[in-house]
């Protein structure tokens, strides 16, 4: 009898509906110090999980995943994204502003149209880090019996031209 091997199988779903989508304005810090200037995308998110079928052979539920990563989307939308992780930047939170400091420029913002993130830039690909961070959250939250192992996030800030994160689940 000859041993034949198996075939691995690998499942995964995919969403990249038009409302994951964000309108956010932001700025970065490129490597050599510079901060360019404060200006908006419409960014839209794609999401891929792979993992193993349930019973119903399914990865997860798209009825129920989709409104996960709308909520992620709509919390980034129209908002001012600010990296509090940036060694460069100083931020400080008032009661009804965000001041920002960057050398000798300061920026003030209204604090409802602000959002901190924990992150050292806004970047795509920090941010698609970060809206992954959310995804698995509360993936473990919703579906504690899914069997997860990886998932990718994409944010794309212009047509044709997003940043990726990978990772295990």
């Amino acid at each position: 009898m000859v041993n034949v091997p198996t075939m691995s199988r690998t499942f995964s779903i995919e969403v990249a509906k038009d409302y994951f989508n964000f309108a956010s304005a932001h700025f970065l810090i490129f490597a050599n110090g510079q901060r360019e200037p404060l200006h908006g995308h419409n960014y839209q998110v794609s999401v891929q999980l792979e993992g193993e079928l349930d019973r119903a052979g399914v990865v997860l539920d798209f009825i129920t995943f989709k409104p996960m990563v709308k909520r992620i989307c709509d919390a980034l939308d129209h908002r001012t994204l600010i990296q509090t992780k940036s060694p460069i930047l100083q931020v400080s939170r008032r009661a009804k502003e965000i001041e920002v400091r960057y050398r000798r420029q300061k920026i003030i913002l209204p604090k409802r149209d602000v959002l901190l993130l924990p992150l050292a830039n806004t970047s795509t690909e920090l941010l698609a880090e970060y809206v992954a961070k959310q995804i698995r959250r509360g993936v473990r939250k919703k579906f504690q019996g899914a069997k997860i192992r990886s998932l990718e996030v994409g944010v794309e800030e212009a047509r044709g031209q997003r940043g990726l994160y990978r990772g295990e689940f």
